[in-house]
């Protein structure tokens, strides 16, 4: 992937320099540095203010709950975990981040889950398919409220950032079913 990066970048400057525009590819590049480091900010600021009130909810036993309601769930999902390990918990939070469509603070309660995930069969050198269905469920998730989404079209100026939030359910209801049912036929092959 490296040598790609590098390849586009070495045709894009070629180009410029052939066709007399080097300056514009400066610029850009300045721009774009600017751009990321103020979007890199704003990201910050709402992944630590997601991540701290996950730490409040498990801090104060909600996740536990949460778990409990997303029992019934999480049993014909991932029918490996067991009832009262930590896995259950974690993979419920991922979930639930998930589903408020906070993807950046989703990412560290996913990787807690995958950790616990793999205890359940820790001689295993290949991925169980629990590990594999929460990866298709994360990766593909519901987003119920498009957090992340509607923030970023709030800074681009959007008058109505949550308008997308009928597509935003659709697509990712028809992507999890659609991931979820592929998982489901390659976990037979799989086992065969």
């Amino acid at each position: 992937m490296n040598y790609i990066w590098c390849g586009i970048v070495l045709l894009a400057v070629c180009f410029s320099l052939f066709s007399g525009h080097i300056e514009d590819v400066g610029n850009a590049v300045f721009t774009s540095a600017q751009d990321a480091a103020t979007l890199a900010f704003q990201m910050l600021g709402i992944l630590c203010f997601w991540n701290g009130l996950m730490q409040i909810a498990k801090d104060a036993r909600l996740t536990e709950k949460i778990a409990k309601v997303l029992s019934p769930l999480l049993d014909r999902l991932f029918p490996g975990i067991r009832l009262d390990s930590d896995a259950k918990s974690a993979v419920s939070m991922n979930i639930t981040a998930n589903l408020m469509g906070l993807g950046n603070a989703a990412t560290p309660l996913g990787i807690a889950a995958m950790r616990e995930l793999k205890k359940q069969d820790p001689h295993s050198v290949t991925a169980s398919n629990d590990m594999i269905r929460f990866v298709v469920l994360n990766t593909a998730c519901i987003r119920l409220i498009p957090t992340t989404v509607a923030m970023l079209r709030h800074e681009a100026g959007s008058e109505a950032p949550m308008e997308i939030l009928p597509a935003t359910i659709l697509a990712s209801l028809l992507s999890c079913a659609a991931g979820l049912l592929v998982a489901r036929l390659l976990e037979g092959k799989r086992n065969a």
